[in-house]
């Protein structure tokens, strides 16, 4: 499978990401706020847990639920960065995870 621009992707360090969203569900649940950004995040975190522990690991699943955390990383949370959430650090993380 070959993504836009016609690169093939890497291969996903499932490990990485294990303790990625280990680490995101400890910030998250420090975060007080209830808001619906914050629990769309949560929603992703947790879509993406599932992933992870599914008999069938697929990496190019893995990779859309990368993107789709790192997608509300950066355009809902505001409110959680000002909440003490590590924004720019989780959205590095991925970056870096998924090779970009």
């Amino acid at each position: 499978m070959k993504e836009s621009g016609g690169k093939i992707p890497q291969e996903i360090d499932i490990e990485e990401v294990a303790k990625l969203i280990e680490a995101l569900e400890r910030d998250l649940a420090r975060v007080r706020s209830g808001s619906r950004d914050l629990q769309l995040l949560r929603d992703e975190v947790e879509t993406l847990k599932n992933v992870l522990n599914s008999p069938i690991r697929r990496h190019h699943w893995v990779r859309e639920g990368l993107h789709g955390m790192r997608e509300a990383i950066e355009s809902r949370l505001e409110s959680a960065v000002a909440d003490g959430l590590k924004a720019g650090q989780y959205i590095a993380e991925i970056g870096r995870i998924l090779g970009l």
